[in-house]
């Protein structure tokens, strides 16, 4: 059941139906018809949908307005680099990238051809915009929030879990928010008093090794960190959890559909309709240098009653009271 409206974000809320078709027919002017460019890090997940109804609320038809060119990574980033080579053969005029992992090698193929982030972690630290408020170059987008939402998971795994103190971290070493998801969660499990050991895992046959080695290390609740390769299987991993008896909290509410216990962070989906304003805005001679990158205003939590039952778990009745939404 939801109990609170979804993601909303700076910059305000999407155009009415009335004025979509006068934005068509601009983006109509002169015959021109838009390419996208689009890497997904993964496969094609009902996320992706999100892009193509914000197209949509732009006005945008596909196939009349603009042409999308679908490129799936299926995990395997070393493939970004070519996506990003044949996107500039194909003179594309905007690349939409789902997943922060392909931001740089888009950016060493090419410094002139927009990119828009439908998801990043860090985009200041990790070296792909100047400044939130300014980016420059040919980068801008939206940002995640990783830094409110460590602490608060953490939080939220404490509140069900009886005398927490030891938590795991899933994270897959390729994946080049590596480094700052890992300090921000370990500084986040400093300041409240956890041990956090980090496990790896890159591949999905790593994973029933990394959730045995998240058990046999005897540690009482796991954090999941958003990563395309963990995002496209949140069935096996969500089994895995429960095979090992693991209360685990995830960034997206899709594995606590799969099944999963909990989920606390952005509404992927969500966020790449609001990347289409993005394209939008370029279509129209904005530059992405002058884009302000956009985060959400709050974090969506997700839980699970059936998976909390068949872990022996007790969900306080404040943790359902923030709740967004309750998989019954």
């Amino acid at each position: 059941m939801r109990r609170r409206e979804f993601l909303t974000f700076l910059g305000g809320a999407a155009a009415a139906p009335s004025v979509l078709w006068p934005r068509a027919a601009r983006a109509q002017q002169g015959g021109k018809l838009w390419r996208v460019g689009i890497i997904a890090g993964g496969i094609r997940t009902p996320a992706y949908d999100g892009f193509l109804q914000g197209m949509r609320e732009h006005g945008y038809v596909s196939g009349r307005d603009y042409v999308a060119d679908w490129r799936f990574a299926d995990g395997r980033y070393s493939r970004m680099t070519g996506f990003a080579e044949e996107f500039v053969r194909l003179k594309a005029d905007v690349i939409f990238v789902g997943t922060a992992a392909a931001v740089d090698p888009v950016r060493q193929v090419t410094r002139t051809i927009p990119i828009v982030m439908g998801y990043s972690t860090d985009p200041v630290g990790s070296g792909f915009v100047t400044s939130m408020a300014r980016p420059g170059g040919n980068v801008t987008g939206l940002a995640s929030s990783t830094d409110d939402a460590s602490p608060k998971q953490l939080e939220l795994l404490a509140a069900v879990v009886p005398n927490l103190s030891r938590v795991g971290l899933l994270q897959n070493p390729d994946n080049p928010n590596y480094a700052p998801i890992l300090k921000s969660t370990q500084a986040a499990a400093l300041a409240a008093g956890l041990a956090l050991v980090p496990i790896d895992a890159s591949d999905p046959q790593e994973l029933d090794e990394a959730f045995a080695a998240l058990a046999r290390q005897r540690l009482q609740a796991v954090m999941v960190a958003p990563d395309p390769v963990f995002f496209r299987r949140p069935q096996l991993l969500a089994e895995l959890a429960l095979q090992h008896h693991l209360p685990t909290i995830f960034p997206q509410r899709e594995y606590v559909d799969a099944g999963g216990l909990m989920s606390y962070g952005e509404n992927l989906k969500e966020f790449y309709r609001r990347a289409a304003t993005f394209v939008d805005k370029i279509f129209k001679g904005a530059r992405p240098a002058d884009l302000p990158i956009e985060q959400p205003t709050r974090l969506n939590l997700v839980v699970n009653r059936k998976t909390a039952a068949s872990l022996g778990l007790t969900i306080p009745p404040s943790v359902y009271a923030l709740a967004d939404e309750v998989i019954e």
